[in-house]
C-alpha cells in the first residue's frame, strides 16, 4: 500500500490519531522509536530548526521539501502529513507543492487560506477572499491524483473573518474534495463541534499544543468532540530547546553536561549506532 492509502486505513479506524510535530530526521526517527506511526511535519517547527526563528512564512517551497525528504530518509515507515502552508504562491504553484510532496512520499499535505506574502508584522492572519481559496483548494485536490496523496485544507480566518466564514469555508472544501479539514483557531468548544459537523464525516484535524488563543482540549476530550487527528508543535520542540538551553548553562557552570543528559549508552541507541553495526556485519569480508 501507498503512504496515502495506508494514511486512509488508519483514518478509517475508529482511534483518534496522535500525530507528532517533527522537523528533521533526528526527531522524525525518535518518534518513530516511541511508537507513533504517524507524523506532522510542522513549519513551525521546521522554520525554528532552519531559521531560529519563529513561523512567520520566510521558510520556502524548497526548504520544505528538503526537510520532507530527510524526514522520510530517518522515518521511511512514518505516515507524513507535511505542512504546505499556503502552497508558495497561487494555484499552479500549490500544483508544484502538491505534486512534488506526493512524489516525495507524503500521505497528506496540508494546504491554508492566508494571504501571501503576509503583510510585514507578525501580528494577525489575513485571509484570501473566499473564491480564491476555493480555486486553490480545486488546483490542489486535482493535482493529489497524481500520487493519492490526501489533501488537508486549513482555514485561519476565524480571528478575522469569524466563525461563520470559516465554517462556510470548512463546507467549501468538502464540496472541492479536501480529504481532512482543518479549523484554526476555534474559540470554544462550540465552534469544534460546528466545524466537525460541517467536514460532514470527513476527518477534522486539530492543533492541541497548550498556550495559544484556541481552545485547546485533551486528546480524550478531542476525541469525544468529534476530531480525529491532534498535533503538538510545541510538544517536543519545546523540551528540545529547553534541554539545548540547559546544556549551555552547564557548560557556562563549568560542568561538562546537564543534569538530564541522557547516559552514553542510552544516546548512542537513539542514534541509531546498533543498528548501523548490525547492519554492517552483513557487509565485512571474512578474516
Amino acid at each position: 500500500m501507498t503512504p496515502p492509502d495506508r494514511l486512509r486505513a488508519l483514518l478509517a479506524k475508529p482511534d483518534f490519531v496522535v500525530m507528532p510535530a517533527v522537523w528533521d530526521g533526528l526527531s522524525a526517527k525518535l518518534a518513530a522509536d516511541a511508537g507513533f506511526a504517524t507524523a506532522f511535519l510542522s513549519g513551525s517547527c521546521v522554520a525554528a530548526s532552519r531559521l531560529g526563528g519563529p513561523d512567520l512564512d520566510l521558510i520556502s517551497f524548497a526548504e520544505m521539501l528538503d526537510s520532507l525528504v530527510m524526514v522520510r530518509n530517518a522515518a521511511p515507515d512514518t505516515l507524513v502529513l507535511a505542512d504546505g502552508d499556503h502552497g508558495y504562491g497561487n494555484a499552479m504553484n500549490v500544483q508544484r507543492t502538491v505534486r512534488a510532496y506526493g512524489r516525495a512520499g507524503a500521505a497528506a499535505v496540508l494546504i491554508e487560506d492566508k494571504i501571501t506574502p503576509r503583510a510585514l508584522t507578525s501580528a494577525g492572519k489575513p485571509c484570501m477572499p473566499r473564491d480564491e481559496v476555493r480555486m486553490k483548494i480545486r488546483a490542489a485536490v486535482e493535482a493529489a491524483k497524481d500520487s493519492g496523496i490526501l489533501v488537508m485544507a486549513r482555514t485561519d480566518c476565524r480571528p478575522t473573518a469569524g466563525i461563520d466564514e470559516a465554517i462556510a469555508r470548512i463546507e467549501m472544501y468538502v464540496e472541492e474534495g479536501a480529504d481532512i479539514l482543518f479549523l484554526d483557531s476555534p474559540a470554544d468548544e462550540d465552534e469544534v463541534r460546528r466545524a466537525v459537523s460541517a467536514a460532514a464525516g470527513r476527518p477534522s484535524f486539530a492543533v492541541l499544543s497548550p498556550g495559544a488563543p484556541r481552545e485547546t482540549p485533551t486528546q480524550a476530550r478531542a476525541a469525544e468532540l468529534g476530531l480525529k487527528i491532534g498535533t503538538f508543535p510545541t510538544g517536543m520542540l519545546s523540551p528540545a530547546i529547553a534541554g539545548m538551553k540547559a546544556g549551555l548553562a552547564a557548560f557556562a557552570a563549568g560542568k561538562s553536561e546537564a543534569p538530564g543528559a541522557l547516559p552514553g549508552t542510552e544516546f548512542r541507541e537513539a542514534l541509531g549506532y546498533g543498528a548501523y553495526e548490525r547492519q554492517a556485519r552483513r557487509f565485512v569480508l571474512p578474516g
